[in-house]
């Protein structure tokens, strides 16, 4: 077979396919074995029906369609990985011939459209600042503020305190319908509960508001108006009426930041030997998320490279790449779309507008990539490619791959490798500075 590659305009190319007379005598003649095998002929045993008696059942033209979309379907893909070539889109085909004929070779096109070559302005190491993997003052004491308030206790206020936004409150909830019907999931014996924080709506907190230790209070609500975690678990979201009981109010107290504290709590040495401690923790935190941070920075500092309106193939291709990873992660959630607006907050006009987003940034980062992997001439070797579907789960990756290879699918993974190596070369040559998280942020503002 000779395979001819010509670059068109508009990105395109033209794959120019010749299968020789033998080639496409043997495929004919190994189709009709196959057909006498496969169907029954009247008069004649599996396998031994003649070619006149095939065609004259089958029609005359049916084995040679057979044979010509086979013949398509195979060489057309193994083309695509000789000349590591990923289509945006699906193929135009043209026969030069209609159909396969014997002792004849075969003639047939393939046009396709290729991402372009993009440049970059610049192909100098990138300059990128990450933000100090030490810790600040200000990071360690927001931890010990965390543990303070895991450590926290509950002490009963004062008889004649009042219930103010933010208190916890010890209290006896019974709800009913508009039936009389106690609803469980509303009510509650006892329970301690803190104002503001969305368990019931923020019509309930209000009535609270102004109660003392020992006092009731009988109020109706309609909870179709207020959302809140507790009114999702029902249905239905009409008017319900709240007996409450404010058993006791309580107060929330820290413990005090002392050498005693951080011994006995913790087990450590005293508050210098906790500070350290915790600032190892968080410098190791870092630590682990800096090389991501790294590569992030650097790939966006490449991508402002890439001038120029993006491919639109590439973009919409994309574009449903995401929202088919998107509607997956839902339905693994088990959340409809609606759901997913509502609790983002967002329109689907915004969403929409989100995703392209996202996808263009995306497709200028693959091609900011493949110009630094083109300049810098960094490939996937064949021992790069099979190693990678060694490493993948597979029960045979070397079936797996031959038949990624058939489909045409291989220069996809030659791709991805490229771009993970040319990333990190990125990644190696960049000049990286470290600042402090203050300045990072001011820098952000």
């Amino acid at each position: 077979m000779n395979t001819k590659v010509e670059a068109l305009e508009n990105n395109q190319v033209k794959l120019s396919f010749e299968v020789d007379a033998d080639d496409v005598d043997a495929r004919i003649k190994r189709t009709y074995r196959q057909v006498a095998k496969r169907y029954s002929f009247p008069g004649f045993r599996p396998g031994k029906a003649p070619r006149p008696i095939i065609d004259n059942i089958m029609g005359a033209e049916a084995v040679r369609t057979t044979v010509t979309e086979d013949l398509v379907n195979e060489v057309y893909p193994l083309a695509l990985e000789e000349n590591n070539l990923v289509p945006l889109q699906r193929p135009d085909y043209a026969y030069e011939l209609d159909l396969v004929e014997d002792h004849k070779p075969f003639n047939f096109t393939a046009t396709i459209v290729v991402k372009p070559a993009y440049e970059l302005t610049s192909y100098e190491p990138v300059a990128v600042e990450v933000p100090s993997t030490e810790a600040t003052d200000e990071e360690i004491d927001s931890q010990i503020e965390e543990l303070r308030n895991y450590y926290h206790e509950f002490k009963d206020a004062n008889a004649n305190t009042k219930v103010k936004p933010g208190e916890f409150v010890e209290m006896t909830v019974t709800a009913t319908d508009e039936k009389g019907e106690e609803v469980e999931t509303l009510s509650c014996d006892h329970r301690l509960y803190e104002l503001g924080q969305n368990v019931y709506p923020a019509s309930f907190d209000a009535e609270l508001i102004g109660l003392k230790k020992g006092q009731d209070k009988s109020f109706d609500l309609d909870l179709s108006e207020d959302e809140s975690m507790i009114t999702s678990t029902i249905e239905d979201k009409g008017t319900y009426h709240f007996e409450v009981k404010v058993e006791v109010l309580k107060k929330k107290v820290l413990p005090e930041i002392t050498e005693e504290w951080a011994t006995e709590t913790f087990g450590f040495e005293g508050l210098e030997d906790m500070r350290s401690k915790i600032a190892d923790s968080i410098k190791a935190q870092k630590g682990q998320a800096q090389p991501r941070r790294k590569e992030n920075e650097c790939l966006m500092a490449l991508a402002a490279r890439v001038e120029g309106e993006l491919p639109e193939a590439m973009c919409e291709n994309q574009e449903a790449t995401l929202l088919q990873d998107f509607y997956g992660q839902l339905s693994r959630m088990g959340l409809t779309f609606d759901q997913y607006l509502k609790t983002m907050e967002i329109t689907a006009d915004q969403f929409k507008e989100d995703n392209k987003k996202q996808a263009a940034d995306i497709v200028r980062q693959d091609l900011a990539l493949d110009a630094w992997a083109r300049h810098f001439e960094i490939v996937a070797t064949d021992e790069e490619v099979e190693a990678e579907f060694a490493s993948a789960d597979l029960d045979d990756p070397q079936a797996i791959m031959e038949q990624w290879r058939n489909e045409g699918r291989l220069p996809m993974i030659r791709e991805s490798l490229v771009r993970a190596s040319a990333l990190r070369d990125v990644v190696a040559k960049a000049e990286v500075t470290e600042v402090e998280a203050a300045a990072e942020k001011k820098d952000e503002e």
